[in-house]
C-alpha cells in the first residue's frame, strides 16, 4: 500500500511541474491552463486506476504508467477546448455574446436583446449573424455537444414560460442544424423562469434573466 502511494505521489508531482501559466490575451489576467488543468485531472485518475493491480512494486509502475495516459487523454480535452474558446471569442467579438469558460464547458451567454423580441420565437437578424459564428467554429471542432437552453423572466404564468423558453430553444438548435451541424451534437432543453441569474423585481434584472444559452462540451 505504501509503495502505491509513493508511486501515484510521483506521478501527480511529474504532473504538477508540466503544469504551466498562461495569460487570458482578453483579460490580461494569469491563470493555469485548462490544458494542464485538464492533463493534471486525468493523472490523478490514471494514477489511480493504474495502481489498482498488481503487488506493491506493480502499482508504482501502474501509477506512473496511469498518470502518463490519463495526463495525455485530460491534457488533449483541455487543449481542444482552448483553442475551441480561443476561436469562438474570435468569431464572435462585439456581438454581446459573453463567452465563458468552466472546465472543459465554454458558455455563450445570448441575452434577449441579441437572440427574440420580447414575447416572439422569431430569430432577429442579429441572433442569426450570431449562430452562424458560432456554427463556423462548431464545424470545424467535431468532437462537441452544443446543448442550447432557453431561459425566461417571470412575467407570465410558469407554464407559458416554460413552452416559450423550449420553443426559443428549439429554434435556435434547428438554425445551427440548418447551418450545418449535424442533429445528434445537438440537445435543446427550455428552463422557463426557474434559473434566474438576477433579481426579477427589476426590468434591468429581467432582461439578463431573457436569454438563451449554448453550453459546448466534449462529446467524450
Amino acid at each position: 500500500m505504501k509503495a502505491y502511494l509513493r508511486g501515484a505521489a510521483v506521478a501527480l508531482t511529474l504532473v504538477g511541474l508540466a503544469a504551466c501559466q498562461t495569460t487570458n490575451p482578453y483579460t490580461g489576467q494569469s491563470k493555469v491552463s485548462n490544458t494542464a488543468a485538464g492533463a493534471g485531472l486525468g493523472a490523478a485518475a490514471g494514477a489511480v486506476i493504474g495502481a489498482i493491480a498488481g503487488g506493491d512494486s506493480a502499482r508504482v509502475e501502474g501509477a506512473l504508467v496511469g498518470a502518463a495516459a490519463g495526463g495525455l487523454i485530460g491534457g488533449g480535452i483541455g487543449n481542444y477546448m482552448d483553442q475551441q474558446e480561443t476561436a469562438l471569442r474570435q468569431q464572435l467579438q462585439a456581438s454581446g455574446v459573453s463567452v465563458t469558460r468552466v472546465g472543459n464547458q465554454i458558455k455563450l451567454n445570448m441575452p434577449n436583446d441579441v437572440t427574440f423580441a420580447t414575447n416572439q420565437t422569431a430569430l432577429s437578424p442579429r441572433a442569426m449573424q450570431v449562430l452562424t459564428s458560432v456554427a463556423v467554429v462548431a464545424k470545424e471542432y467535431t468532437q462537441t455537444r452544443l446543448n442550447v437552453y432557453g431561459h425566461t423572466d417571470n412575467v407570465g404564468s410558469a407554464q407559458y414560460n416554460m413552452q416559450l423558453s423550449q420553443q426559443r430553444a428549439q429554434i435556435v438548435g434547428s438554425y445551427l442544424i440548418n447551418q450545418g451541424i449535424p442533429a445528434q451534437r445537438i440537445a435543446a432543453f427550455g428552463y422557463g423562469l426557474s434559473q434566474p441569474i438576477a433579481s426579477n423585481a427589476s426590468e434591468a434584472g429581467r432582461a439578463q434573466n431573457r436569454r438563451v444559452e449554448v453550453v459546448l462540451s466534449p462529446l467524450q
